[in-house]
């Protein structure tokens, strides 16, 4: 997984200084893709519609192409399938996101939970692990929670 990162760092090491930040952003981008697809094979099986809600959520949330997201689920794959845990993609979101930005992720995670309308007990026990690791606190887990609920389940 590191040798991944050594590669993209490596990649913009002759490049201007815009694009290492594109490079340090992809990262960021590549974690939180890779927290999210964890989330959907958390419960053992990917469905279609949490397929399609990752998509949504990052294309939208970093505004990426189809082609760049692409991309970043295909690292974010490979590193995961790489990765012994989650800890690594975690702290670089920790490290470099805001606390909103962080309260963001977990909405996101949220979102992917309830994209089959079940929350199985695995990826309850995951999201209240990565707020944890996050630094956020159970209000913070509970309202993003609330907030998703709101929006994908009719009054």
């Amino acid at each position: 997984m590191l040798n991944i990162f050594k590669e993209l760092l490596k990649k913009s090491g002759n490049t201007s200084d815009s694009d290492k930040v594109s490079s340090w952003e992809k990262e960021l981008q590549v974690a939180t893709c890779a927290l999210l697809l964890e989330m959907a094979h958390a419960d053992d099986e990917f469905t279609l519609e949490e397929e399609k809600q990752i998509e949504g959520l990052m294309r939208s949330h970093f505004d990426l192409s189809q082609e760049i997201f692409n991309e970043i689920k295909e690292l974010s794959d490979k590193q995961r399938a790489e990765s012994v845990d989650l800890w690594h993609f975690a702290k670089i979101i920790k490290d470099n996101y805001s606390v909103a930005e962080k309260e963001k992720v977990i909405e996101m995670l949220w979102t992917v939970v309830y994209a089959d309308n079940n929350l199985d007990d695995h990826e309850d026990y995951l999201v209240h692990q990565l707020a944890q690791i996050l630094n956020l606190d159970h209000k913070q887990l509970i309202d993003a929670k609330v907030k998703v609920l709101k929006r994908t389940k009719p009054n």
